[in-house]
């Protein structure tokens, strides 16, 4: 069992904070919409960053993508996961903090607007087993920004959402964490996260331990 000093769990978000998966995305989206004779910049992918994938795919409708929102989702996913099968990123510091988790028998799960094949061949690629609940961007009754997923994943998980530490890279995921009542932590990857009361940025995992983590979720 856990020690009482540290987090009830901690909830992890997938693309951008666990991997670095955010590239495969922007790539996929440029191609799709070129493959309908359409632009997509690099300006206009970093708008969908955290964002649910169906609202990401009525984007892409609105820029020439003639698909149902469900076929640009998995299309895009198929894509994803075709360049997952080459090798995963992981995310700087995030393996060592997930094991040092996993040796405290701290809880974890993970919180992603992704589909739930996309999670599932994450978690198939990790060294080491740790997440014990997953919640998919196609199984919640809201998508983030609203704090349902971070809600559901602590009630799948039997905690109070406020005894948790929620890791994130993006606003849209911060703003849900937040508003689920969690301690935020705000890790930069493509997009800049703003700096504020509600939440806590650290530039990098690298070198972060669950006595930070405890920190934090102490300090509410």
């Amino acid at each position: 069992m856990p020690a009482a000093d540290v987090p009830a769990a901690v909830l992890w978000d997938l693309d951008g904070t666990l991997v670095d998966t955010e590239p495969h995305w922007m790539a996929a989206e440029t191609d799709l919409v070129s493959g309908f004779g359409g632009t997509w910049t690099h300006e206009q992918a970093l708008t969908l960053v955290g964002q649910d994938l169906g609202a990401s795919a009525r984007i892409l409708q609105r820029h020439g993508v003639d698909l149902p929102a469900d076929e640009i989702v998995d299309r895009l996913t198929s894509r994803v996961i075709d360049r997952l099968e080459h090798g995963v990123t992981w995310r700087p510091g995030a393996l060592a903090l997930l094991a040092e988790l996993a040796d405290a028998d701290v809880p974890a799960a993970l919180v992603t607007m992704s589909v739930r094949r996309m999670a599932d061949a994450v978690v198939a690629a990790m060294p080491f087993p740790v997440f014990s609940v997953v919640v998919a961007g196609d199984e919640v009754l809201h998508p983030k920004p609203h704090p349902y997923p971070y809600l559901r994943a602590a009630e799948l998980l039997g905690v109070a959402a406020g005894a948790c530490v929620a890791i994130e890279d993006s606003p849209p995921g911060l703003t849900s964490a937040v508003a689920a009542g969690t301690a935020a932590v705000g890790v930069p990857n493509t997009v800049p996260l703003p700096s504020g009361e509600a939440w806590t940025i650290w530039p990098t995992l690298e070198g972060r331990h669950l006595d930070d983590l405890a920190a934090l979720a102490a300090a509410r």
